[in-house]
């Protein structure tokens, strides 16, 4: 995985697109505290693969992108409210947030894992509903307003779940022994063991994906406001053109170590 200081604001003059109509900037909301798809480096740059990612896209559709940071628990609101025209921020499409939402085309399928100690019993377990089953009363982390959250609560609600605001929160808990189990995207728990934090802690159990449970989501996209059909359709035919070129697929690699971008459809 590389860590590259994001361009932000690469691309050229803006095309009148859904309701950016008349501006000169499609602006872009983002977590920026969630590597590898996004986070914050050292000197308050936005960098990780989702910024790489909308840069590229903002080239291709020819307009100009100013990214804007928030906190997660309100992405989906300040988007409504209008303080961005989309959302990168590695969230999961699922049917919940299509109530409030639409998406583009997926771009990224990694998978949700379990992590937790080297030397826990729970390394012992790789079938799904056994780790389910021993996690009834243990202490699990997880960030809030996530499908992680919604997979807990629905199919583990036997366990003792602690809720976090970023997973930088939840990565300091595990670290200090104040919560046994962590459970995220499978990407961000293989940048946490490469920390001085995450020394210790291995993956345990199945890489678990939408095709499991539904809750998980059909991949990762692009959020945007229902409405706003051109913007949506102008991401998709940029993610496939991408896509086609190789050049999603290469960033995918880049910054998860394996390929899991999607396809788009037919």
């Amino acid at each position: 995985m590389k860590t590259w200081i994001a361009l932000i604001g690469a691309g050229a003059v803006a095309l009148a697109v859904g309701t950016a109509t008349a501006q000169e900037t499609i602006r872009l909301g983002t977590e920026g505290a969630y590597p590898p798809w996004n986070f914050t480096s050292p000197d308050g740059s936005l960098v990780g693969f989702e910024i790489d990612l909308g840069n590229e896209l903002c080239v291709r559709m020819a307009v100009e992108c100013e990214w804007v940071a928030q906190d997660w628990d309100g992405i989906i609101p300040a988007l409504l409210n209008g303080r961005y025209d989309a959302i990168i921020a590695g969230m999961s499409r699922t049917d919940e947030r299509r109530e409030r939402i639409s998406f583009s085309y997926g771009y990224a399928e990694t998978g949700v894992a379990f992590i937790a100690a080297a030397d826990s019993d729970l390394q012992q377990l790789d079938d799904a509903e056994a780790i389910i089953a021993a996690l009834d009363g243990r202490a699990v982390g997880v960030q809030v307003a996530t499908i992680h959250q919604n997979f807990l609560e629905q199919h583990v609600p036997g366990a003792d779940i602690r809720f976090y605001d970023t997973v930088d929160q939840l990565n300091l808990d595990l670290a200090a022994g104040r919560v046994e189990v962590g459970f995220a995207d499978y990407p961000v728990w293989l940048e946490f063991i490469e920390t001085d934090e995450g020394q210790g802690f291995a993956l345990f159990g199945p890489v678990i994906k939408g095709s499991d449970y539904a809750v998980i989501g059909e991949g990762v996209g692009i959020g945007l406001r229902q409405e706003d059909d051109e913007l949506r359709e102008r991401f998709n035919a940029a993610i496939c053109e991408l896509k086609e070129d190789g050049t999603l697929d290469a960033l995918v690699v880049e910054w998860f170590g394996y390929d899991a971008s999607m396809p788009c459809p037919n």
